[in-house]
């Protein structure tokens, strides 16, 4: 069985309950708070791919960051959105569950069944 990886920020209420499915269920899993161990712009492109989501898509709107910067303005590319959501975690929606080849954003958290 592939194991399961979360990144997640560990105060993020989803994430804290998506974490405890995981537990209840028994699932071997890691967990990647992407706060302190940031998720590279590599790695984000992969699991862009595997959700099947734009960068666009994957961002949180309503993050102060995310007006101060203006990524609102469609001139952002998709290359420049990926960046910015190294260099600033709070961007990426959260968490984001990756097994093998498929991940999903695990919002609400019952959606984490999806991947199991």
């Amino acid at each position: 069985m592939t194991k399961i990886t979360i990144y997640q920020k560990p105060t993020c209420t989803t994430c804290r309950q998506v974490h405890a499915i995981l537990k209840k269920r028994n699932v071997d899993f890691d967990s990647v708070n992407y706060f302190f161990d940031p998720i590279s712009k590599e790695k984000l492109k992969d699991l862009l791919f595997k959700l099947r989501m734009s960068a666009r898509d994957l961002i949180r709107t309503k993050e102060p960051v995310y007006k101060e910067l203006g990524i609102a303005d469609n001139n952002f590319t998709e290359d420049h959105i990926i960046e910015l959501m190294a260099k600033y975690p709070e961007l990426i929606q959260r968490p984001i569950v990756e097994r093998g080849a498929k991940a999903i954003v695990a919002r609400p958290a019952d959606k984490i069944k999806e991947i199991l």
